[in-house]
């Protein structure tokens, strides 16, 4: 059997009250499962005609299309769907109707208890699992009877011939033996070509393997330049409108950090991360007036014109397959979960959780650097205008994340130190952009130097006669205390534009 990557269960939870999804979300994310959500049938048939579906958890009561209602078309559609039933009130008609007409797999009854419908979940996927195990070997072994059976056939075919061949091979016996000396010759050459062949071959294998090695090697640079790239890129955009330097990388780490605190995985945390450095490659495209002003300050008509930013950015980096999902975490950046943001007016789970990531990231940075009102905020007064507006705005689960990585980062604020180029290692990490003496970010936040790149920076150095220095990492020293996270600031906090 060859090695393939086992994708996880697709679970599917229908119930028209978002906190019961919300609750559910949290009990199976942590647990591997991809979930999806959806607040009412018809929203859940929409679900499954878009993309593979393992499992169904649907509530009975929900309004327009009840629970049996919803797993009947769900039985009729995808039967190989597992359907389980959640029931919060006693009516063992409706719960026979769901056993007869929806086929369900199993039903629990609200309030459910965590433990039972992790285990129903997880049977119900093991029991399918089973089934479509027990099909493939079914058709496996009807392959194998049919194969058999064309192979018996042959082989009394081949046995006739055989016996042909035998009687010929008999005649020509006397033919062999005179020229056996001349055959015995031919073969011993033809051992020794072999085992010349065999040597090259070897040779040939021996360099294959240097070069899968090399092309590793060189995957891996690729992999840091177009990394290194987009940075280079971000901070280029930086000069164009004027930002503090380094806005973008700052937006980048603080998203990334709060992506990692959701445990999101690592392909999501990468696409928010480039999100967080190209967040305003869109603005590239608005005039210098527009880029220059503080968007609190806009009139109707320069927001308007200003708004339009997310959607210039997908369309310039949606050509680029690599960054295809980061160009919609960007689109959706200025959305609200309340179904007030632009451009697109999306509400509740319709905004991904990255662009709820990234606008919290880019509206604190934006903040304590002055680029959203007329006055840099304090952390504690970014933070305080970020809490006053973020029920309309964030998920809660996002919300809780950011406040627990600047807690960390208030820990972390003095656990760097800083070295020459002379003291660089392998492996080390920056904690501070290096910036060059004209303001742009030359390396970002979080970047690893590896031996060819000290190399290359002593070369620049020795060539420009720099003398640069390096903020890196260093762990945190033992018994340090706990710095505290930002307080709320008071309720007269300032009011922003988030933008």
């Amino acid at each position: 059997m060859s090695d393939q990557t086992v994708e996880p269960a697709v679970i599917l939870f229908v119930d028209d009250e978002p906190s019961i999804l919300s609750a559910l979300r949290r009990l199976f994310r942590p647990l591997g499962y991809q979930v999806l959500l959806a607040e009412g049938g018809a929203a859940g048939l929409a679900l499954l005609q878009a993309q593979h579906v393992d499992l169904v958890v649907s509530d009975m009561r929900m309004p327009e299309m009840d629970g049996v209602q919803f797993l009947e078309q769900v039985r009729q559609g995808w039967p190989e769907v597992v359907r389980i039933l959640l029931t919060g009130y006693a009516d063992i008609t409706s719960t026979i109707g769901a056993i007869n007409r929806g086929e369900i797999n199993r039903y629990i009854s609200k309030p459910w208890d965590d433990q039972e419908i992790v285990l129903a979940v997880q049977d119900g996927l093991r029991r399918q699992q089973l089934e479509r195990e027990n099909r493939r070997l079914a058709q496996l072994n009807q392959a194998q009877t049919q194969e058999l059976q064309d192979l018996n056939q042959q082989l009394a075919q081949a046995n006739t011939q055989l016996q042909d061949a035998n009687s010929q091979l008999q005649q020509a016996n006397d033919s062999l033996s005179n020229v056996n000396g001349e055959l015995e010759r031919r073969v011993s050459e033809r051992t020794n070509e072999l085992a010349q062949a065999n040597n090259k071959l070897e040779a040939n294998l021996q360099e294959i393997a240097a070069s899968n090695q090399r092309l590793e090697q060189l995957n891996v640079q690729l992999e840091e330049n177009f990394a290194l790239s987009i940075s280079v890129f971000a901070g280029l955009l930086e000069l164009r409108d004027g930002s503090v330097a380094g806005h973008g990388h700052r937006v980048a780490t603080l998203a990334r950090r709060i992506a990692e605190h959701m445990a999101l995985d690592d392909k999501e945390a990468l696409d928010i991360y480039n999100a967080g450095l190209l967040h305003e490659v869109g603005k590239i495209g608005l005039p210098d007036n527009l880029l220059n002003k503080t968007v609190s300050l806009m009139d109707g008509q320069e927001f308007s014109a200003y708004k339009q930013h997310p959607i210039m950015a997908q369309a310039a980096l949606t050509p680029l397959g690599r960054l295809r999902q980061t160009a919609v975490i960007i689109r959706s950046q200025q959305e609200r979960i309340d179904g007030n943001g632009y451009p697109d007016g999306l509400t509740g789970y319709e905004v991904p959780l990255g662009s709820q990531i990234i606008n919290i990231a880019s509206t604190y940075e934006s903040l304590i650097s002055g680029k959203l009102a007329e006055k840099e905020f304090s952390t504690v007064e970014a933070v305080a205008a970020i809490r006053e507006g973020a029920p309309a705005r964030y998920d809660p689960e996002v919300l809780k994340a950011f406040d627990e990585v600047l807690l960390e980062m208030a820990q972390e604020a003095d656990a760097d130190t800083e070295v020459n180029s002379e003291g660089l290692r392998p492996g080390m990490k920056l904690s501070r952009p290096l910036l060059s003496p004209h303001g742009s970010v030359l390396l970002p936040v979080g970047f690893s130097f590896s031996v060819p790149v000290i190399k290359q920076v002593r070369e620049l150095e020795a060539r420009d006669g720099l003398n640069l220095s390096f903020f890196v990492k260093q762990a945190a020293a033992s018994g340090a205390s706990k710095a505290k996270p930002p307080a709320a600031a008071p309720s007269a906090s300032p009011k922003v534009q988030h933008a």
